[in-house]
């Protein structure tokens, strides 16, 4: 049965993209949103080779919109159903096939399952198989109507007015979370807050420096323990190159870096003194706590991500 606004997507596949500069809210700042082109597995008679013809279609289509289409997952989405209107073979010789089929592209919310904008079109093509004939309809989608332009802009405007509206919420969630440790659910709503939303931007930002300072003091001493147990267990020089290893994913920053140095160099001594040899505990002096944010916070995305349950959602709008 046809349904206009409902199509059926997996979290467990779409993670979160970050950008590093801020933008004021304009046409020109709109165009900084980046989608992902994603499309679901229940799509009737979708075969691997017409999937990408669809997928590459949909990139098109974002492109020639002037905004960036993202090749690794994007919180932001663009999809497509595709649902077969009517199929059959017309009277020729040889028999062709034609196929009629409808499809409704949206731009969502990977995260939340919302819709901010949809489009509706039917294609038709015809071909020698049946295949064929789906692939030609795809095929006929147009990738330079003008109404693709009028959908990308109610989608991508209405993504900055969520954001505008809901800044407080996401903020005050990220903080319930930090206090219960759930540091990288955290991180992970407050870093995919797009930049073209400058005011809610720069309060993310803002939120996330202290929680991921947080979370780097958390973790510390976890790994701090686990190296020390590794070398207390040991005390050989291969002790030492493990425990080493594990203090190395320490971030510098944390609180207890002091505590790392310090079992560093209670690890240098011995192996000099037993081993007659140089031991070095290596890590790097120069990373900066905001960069390592950044660059901490694809991580986050993807683990979080890969971490939710596979589960089938609507995809809803709020207008």
């Amino acid at each position: 049965m046809k349904t206009s606004r409902i199509i059926y997507i997996s979290l467990a596949c779409l993670f979160f993209c970050f950008c590093s500069l801020p933008a004021q809210r304009s046409d020109d700042g709109a165009s900084r949103l980046a989608l992902t082109v994603w499309i679901p597995d229940n799509i009737d008679g979708l075969t691997p080779t017409a999937e990408q013809n669809l997928k590459n279609k949909l990139a098109q289509i974002i492109s020639q919109s002037g905004i960036f289409a993202e090749e690794s997952a994007s919180r932001f989405i663009m999809t497509a159903n595709v649902i077969t209107l009517d199929k059959h073979v017309l009277p020729s010789a040889p028999p062709k096939y034609m196929y009629t089929m409808d499809v409704t592209l949206y731009i969502g919310d990977g995260l939340e399952g919302l819709q901010f904008s949809s489009y509706n079109t039917t294609v038709s093509g015809v071909g020698n198989t049946e295949t064929k004939a789906y692939m030609t309809a795809l095929s006929n989608i147009k990738t330079n109507d003008k109404n693709f332009q009028s959908f990308i802009n109610r989608g991508k405007n209405k993504i900055i007015d969520y954001f505008e509206s809901q800044c407080d919420i996401i903020l005050k969630q990220a903080n319930v979370n930090a206090g219960m440790n759930n540091y990288n659910e955290a991180l992970q709503s407050l870093m995919s807050v797009p930049n073209v939303c400058t005011e809610c931007w720069n309060k993310a930002m803002d939120s996330a420096l202290p929680i991921y300072q947080a979370q780097i003091d958390f973790d510390c001493k976890s790994i701090l323990l686990e190296a020390t147990n590794v070398w207390n267990a040991g005390q050989s020089w291969s002790a030492a190159e493990r425990a080493g290893r594990i203090m190395s994913t320490i971030n510098p920053h944390a609180s207890c870096f002091g505590d790392v140095m310090k079992l560093a160099g209670t690890i240098e001594t011995r192996i000099r003194d037993v081993d007659a040899r140089e031991w070095q505990f290596k890590y790097d002096k120069e990373i900066d706590l905001k960069r390592s944010l950044i660059n901490a916070y694809r991580d986050v995305g993807v683990a979080y991500g890969t971490n939710q349950r596979s589960t089938t959602l609507i995809y809803k709008s709020l207008w």
